[in-house]
Order: C-alpha cells, then sequence, then structure tokens
C-alpha cells in the first residue's frame, strides 16, 4: 500500500514522524508521503525536518518515506510561488488542500492549484469539469480521501474523473493513528464512492507510476 497524504504534529497531526511510519510499515504501507500543512509562515522549517527525517529513515530501505507538504487555506495568489518555494526547498511531493466541502476553502484554489506544478489536487469537492480537464492535460491526480467530511464528494470526484479519464489516487489524509486504514477498508470505501474492482485496481497503480516518478526526481 502507498498513502500519499499524512500529517504529523509538524501541523495538525498526533503523531511523531518516526511512529507515524512505525504504524504504517507495522500496517504493511511500502512508501509514506509525510504532507504537513503549510503556508508561508512554516514551510521552510517543515519542509526541511521532513527532508533530513525521510534521508535517514530511507537508508533503513524498509519503508520509503516521501518528504511533502500540502498547501493550505492559501490566498489563491500565492499559491503557485509557495509551490515553487517547497520545491527548491527539497519537497518531492507537493499538494494543494482543495475546495472541500467540509472546510470553508477559498473559491478557485483548485483551478489556481491545477495551473501550478502539483502532484495531487487533495479531497477537491465539487470540482469542475474543466478543472478535471486541466488536471487531466496536466497529468496531476486527484484524491479519493478515506477522511470524513472530505469523503462526501467522492462520488462527484470519481464520477467527472472517469468521463475525462482524469487520474486518481485514494489517500488517507491521516492524521491520527486510527486513520492509517488496512487495504480491505480502503477498498469498501472506494467502492461506496462508485468505484469497482477494475477501478480501484487502477487507482493502486496510479499510486505505483506516481511513486516511481518521485523516486525519480
Amino acid at each position: 500500500m502507498i498513502d500519499f497524504h499524512t500529517h504529523t504534529l509538524f501541523s495538525d497531526g498526533d503523531l511523531l514522524p518516526s511512529e507515524l511510519i512505525q504504524r504504517a510499515k507495522i500496517k504493511g504501507y511500502k512508501a509514506i508521503g509525510i504532507t504537513d500543512h503549510v503556508d508561508e509562515s512554516n514551510i521552510e522549517d517543515v519542509v526541511l525536518k521532513i527532508t533530513k527525517f525521510s534521508r535517514e529513515i530511507n537508508k533503513l530501505n524498509e519503508i520509503y518515506v516521501i518528504p511533502g507538504v500540502e498547501i493550505t487555506h492559501v490566498t489563491i495568489i500565492f499559491i503557485s510561488n509557495l509551490v515553487k518555494k517547497a520545491r527548491k526547498l527539497g519537497a518531492k511531493l507537493v499538494i494543494v488542500h482543495g475546495e472541500t466541502i467540509a472546510e470553508p476553502v477559498a473559491k478557485g484554489t483548485n483551478m489556481e492549484a491545477l495551473k501550478s506544478d502539483i502532484d495531487i489536487l487533495a479531497h477537491p469537492g465539487l470540482i469542475s469539469i474543466d478543472e478535471v480537464k486541466l488536471a487531466k492535460e496536466k497529468d496531476i491526480y486527484l484524491e479519493l480521501t478515506t477522511r470524513r467530511g472530505h469523503s462526501y464528494t467522492n462520488g462527484h470526484v470519481l464520477k467527472l474523473s472517469k468521463k475525462i479519464g482524469a487520474k486518481i489516487v485514494i489517500n488517507n489524509d491521516a492524521h491520527l493513528p486510527e486513520d492509517l486504514l488496512p487495504e480491505e477498508f480502503i477498498k469498501k470505501i472506494a467502492l461506496g464512492s462508485g468505484m469497482d474492482n477494475n477501478d480501484f485496481q487502477k487507482a493502486l497503480i496510479n499510486a505505483s507510476n506516481l511513486l516511481k516518478k518521485i523516486k525519480n526526481i
């Protein structure tokens, strides 16, 4: 299993990076992206800490840790520059916190994020068909999430993604130990969102392909 979207106590998660990784390893994950929430106030500190941590953990070849960020609730005009800054600082995975209906995310965040050099648009809510087309054009992955609240629009995201041919990945958006779900339960949530078995396998393949891309950066 691969999860590109998790949080530690460097933002609003409950766990140290080491405990998050240990719990993920025991549950059978082979790769984890640590993508704590960032804006201009903390991006340097978070990226440098996670990059250093991942460098040491990855020497053990037990579980692959991807140093990343989730750019969150940022004023729209600043998104592109923060994406560039994250890359420059060493983030191998850049996610933007999309327009989930569970939070008051600024309208236009999805589109501005998709115009930028990101890897995943997280929980994009009631994403528009033009935004999905742009995601496909730029090979940006759209997220289906197991997280309560954010998952309310999984069916909508999946429906448009299948219609347009945009790529989907499934993430936990883990903040707590219990958020790291086993694969069989993740699959149930995916099927409940409207996926069939083939769709689920494609999402797993998408995750593997994205991990390969990240490793080659």
